[in-house]
């Protein structure tokens, strides 16, 4: 069992299995042509700026890490170091330098995903599918998990359960519109609706993660005093307001409540109440 804290997970994990030693020995230069990314690479997207700056600096004093790969069918798949990898290739650089060693699937997925989160390179998405893979693909549970990664339980969890907001919301996480606080803070709202309702309401307000901590503890609160499901009310609403052809909204109290619908002139009252049915 590793110990917990990142300060030298990626380390130990290599070192459980690897001769550190030797490997520094057995460095080898490879042409990009026979290296391939690994398919279950936890990071999907790399900062190009970033990138051209890691090229700059390997083009002016060479790759001073080697990249971790296993042979495969078609070459070598990347392990570790698909970054490094990425800005040699747009440093020009011909042969890579590299560490061939046999590692299982499962040990291969867990230094990628140790390797990234070490170096901060996951979004929460990216990290929320990694951790998902390793618990449905090689029969992780979250315990075992969060001690080889060296974070909490809770934080697996929590970082597992974004994926399950509604997909219109992890769009707006995808597209930077909202941060990881922002979506643990949306998760205490039972209902999709309340979170997609919540999670506009965020962007079009700006609101900071505090804020909206304090905003959804307002609306929970609320709930308690009035129990009275909002997702039933926001539905009741829609449906009057397709009745009418105008804005209804129904204002819950403590004990009943009323119904406003908006008229603009003489001639939508008088439409108003024959919809209504009166006379």
């Amino acid at each position: 069992m590793l110990k917990r804290g990142l300060g030298r997970g990626l380390d130990a994990l290599l070192s459980n299995d690897l001769d550190l030693q030797g490997d520094i020995q057995q460095v080898c230069q490879l042409s990009p042509a026979v290296i391939k990314a690994a398919k279950e690479q936890p990071r999907k997207n790399f900062d190009q700026e970033a990138l051209q700056e890691l090229a700059d600096s390997i083009r002016e004093h060479g790759m001073l890490q080697p990249i971790l790969v296993r042979p495969n069918k078609d070459g070598y798949e990347i392990i570790a170091g698909e970054r490094r990898f990425r800005a040699a290739q747009v440093a020009g650089l011909t042969s890579i330098p590299a560490i061939i060693r046999e590692i299982d699937d499962t040990k291969a997925a867990e230094i990628s995903l140790v390797e990234n989160i070490q170096r901060d390179d996951l979004t929460v998405l990216e990290e929320g599918y990694a951790y998902r893979n390793m618990i449905d693909s090689y029969g992780y549970t979250q315990e075992m998990l969060a001690a080889k990664i060296g974070k909490s339980r809770a934080h697996v969890a929590n970082t597992v359960r974004i994926l399950t907001l509604p997909p219109e919301i992890i769009k707006m996480i995808e597209h930077g519109q909202l941060t990881a606080g922002h979506a643990r803070s949306i998760m205490a709202l039972a209902h999709a609706k309340e979170q997609v309702a919540a999670a506009k309401e965020i962007i079009s307000e700006k609101l900071s993660v505090r804020a909206t901590e304090k905003r959804i503890k307002l609306v929970i609160e609320r709930k308690k005093k009035f129990p009275v499901k909002e997702i039933e009310i926001a539905e009741l609403e829609e449906k009057l307001e397709k009745h009418f052809g105008t804005k209804a909204e129904i204002i819950d109290k403590r004990q009943g409540g009323k119904i406003e619908i908006t008229y603009f002139n003489e001639e939508d009252l008088e439409r108003i109440v024959e919809l209504m049915g009166i006379k």
